[in-house]
């Protein structure tokens, strides 16, 4: 669960950001960062979960760059739908969608290696060589 809420907070302050600069509206622009990140988050745990538990994607999710494209997938899909449903403009949807997952991807990727990082150095730690 940490992991999701870490990765949550880089999402709403990417998602806000992006949305406010698109919009110029503080209202819109919070209302984007708070619904597009909280079903992307949901989104993020369902993800985590199909990823170790299904046995062959555990082989896969040492590689980020797999595990990061999949996500990556959701997430464009998940950051369309909700600014469509929430300013009507297919356009500013799709700017939108194309524009902050990108980012979050990014930031996904280096959260990814992090947590591989520490999990890493408990696994290291564990053993004691």
């Amino acid at each position: 669960m940490k992991k999701t809420l870490t990765f949550a907070s880089i999402h709403f302050t990417i998602a806000f950001t992006v949305a406010y600069l698109l919009t110029g509206d503080i209202i819109i622009g919070s209302m984007i960062a708070m619904l597009e990140p909280s079903v992307n988050t949901v989104a993020f745990y369902f993800h985590e979960r199909t990823w170790n538990e299904i046995s062959s994607l555990q082989k896969l999710a040492r590689n980020a760059k797999i595990k990061t494209t999949s996500f990556a997938i959701v997430h464009f899909s998940v950051a369309f739908s909700v600014v469509y449903l929430l300013t009507g403009d297919a356009f500013v949807g799709g700017i939108m969608a194309a524009i902050e997952p990108t980012i979050n991807t990014f930031a996904y990727y280096f959260h990814e290696k992090i947590w591989l990082g520490k999990q890493d150095q408990k696994t290291n730690w564990l053993c004691a060589h």
